[in-house]
């Protein structure tokens, strides 16, 4: 299971997996405005924390939304989640106050689990032998989105305040209204493939042996990892500088990652999985070293090394699971997808905890210390899932 392309198994259905991309685009546009957003509030790292703690808790249902999503057509998630995620998060301009903007959070978080739980199988359906591709495709859409976002909000607060950031919304409703004409029609993701969805019970227990060592990644890195993607404003404000080179330096790393997660999903089905996330794993935590020590323009620079390693990780475990899983694509997806928020809750938590107890130049180094610890636990990853088909043989013929 080291991931190289199969021959035979289908083509690539370039238009479909770009249009999945594109609504990933349209969605991460709106939630990458959060870090920003409470870069601006008067509240401690731990609230700023708890709230995304609360976007990300409806995350942990999604291996339900999985299920039903490999048996029955599920486009209606995707092509509503730009509208209503849309529309919640620039609400938040107007909320009165942590409750309202807890509320908020918690529609848009119900919103992003149903998209991210269905729109990647999707696309691994329509990806033939190029799952590695098309998983780096999907991770496209949503970096294109985190990198739009950061540079969209400052000057819409600038130029609208915080009473009219709703104006933003029509974006995501007209979006939505396109996503309908392009993907009404679309088949449940098994649909797709030449295997049949397994029970969901006997699926969930074959996927222990692979998602185990995943969890292990995701626990080890996520300290650097949130505390990148979320933190980085927070930090760049508290050392002087102004929202909107705080806002350019997240676009910069987020803009860094589109590279990473096209170029590293792609890479890792020419030389495999295992080598294409030791060279990753490896590189992130010496980068966040030299750019905690850095200074100027380097900076820039070193962000953008950062932004390409730390977010090429994703494509490459998400062709690991959507490959070894093809009968269950929605379902297995779901699961990697709540698992890895679970672990990213108490990674976004943990940092403003720790933060507030020390400082975010305390915590980075630290954080960055312990993802180092990812690179032995690569070789727990099992060449093959017990019980799942071989990615590397050819299909079975039919009589």
């Amino acid at each position: 299971m080291d991931g190289r392309t199969v021959k035979g198994r289908g083509a690539f259905r370039a238009r479909r997996v770009l249009t999945v991309s594109a609504a990933h685009a349209m969605h991460d546009t709106y939630t990458a405005f959060l870090p920003l957003f409470v870069a601006t509030l008067a509240m401690s790292k731990t609230e700023a924390g708890l709230l995304d703690v609360v976007r990300q808790a409806p995350w942990l249902l999604m291996p339900f939304v999985g299920h039903m999503a490999d048996r029955f057509r599920s486009h209606a998630l995707v092509i509503l989640a730009p509208a209503v995620t849309g529309a919640a998060m620039t609400l938040l301009g107007v909320a009165p106050g942590f409750g309202a903007m807890a509320l908020l959070l918690l529609v848009v978080g119900i919103s992003s689990s149903a998209f991210h739980g269905v729109a990647p199988a999707l696309s691994s359906a329509a990806s033939g032998s190029r799952i590695g591709l098309g998983m780096g495709l999907w991770m496209v859409g949503g970096e294109l989105g985190r990198t739009i976002g950061p540079i969209v909000f400052p000057p819409a607060l600038a130029l609208l305040g915080p009473g009219g950031l709703p104006w933003l919304m029509i974006g995501g409703i007209l979006g939505s209204a396109l996503l309908w004409r392009w993907l009404r029609g679309s088949e449940a993701p098994h649909l797709d493939t030449i295997h049949d969805p397994l029970p969901w019970r006997n699926a969930v227990r074959r996927m222990g042996p692979l998602l185990a060592p995943i969890t292990a990644i995701f626990f080890l890195r996520s300290f650097l990892v949130r505390g990148l993607t979320f933190y980085l404003p927070t930090f760049l404000r508290e050392g002087g500088d102004s929202l909107w080179l705080a806002g350019v330096s997240l676009a910069c790393l987020e803009g860094a990652g589109v590279a990473g997660a096209l170029l590293g999903g792609g890479i890792s089905d020419r030389i495999g999985r295992r080598r294409t996330l030791t060279i990753s794993l490896a590189s992130t935590p010496f980068l966040l070293f030299l750019f905690l020590v850095a200074g100027g323009p380097f900076r820039f620079a070193l962000l953008l090394l950062l932004g390409f390693t730390s977010l090429a990780v994703n494509p490459i475990l998400l062709a690991l699971v959507h490959e070894s899983f093809p009968g269950n694509r929605a379902l297995a997806n779901s699961v990697y997808m709540a698992l890895s928020t679970a672990v990213n809750m108490i990674g976004v938590f943990g940092m403003g905890v720790f933060s507030d107890l020390w400082t975010l130049g305390v915590t980075f180094p630290v954080s960055a210390a312990l993802a180092l610890l990812c690179i032995p636990v690569v070789r727990l990853l099992p060449r093959r899932v017990p019980g799942a088909p071989d990615p590397l043989a050819p299909p079975e013929s039919t009589p």
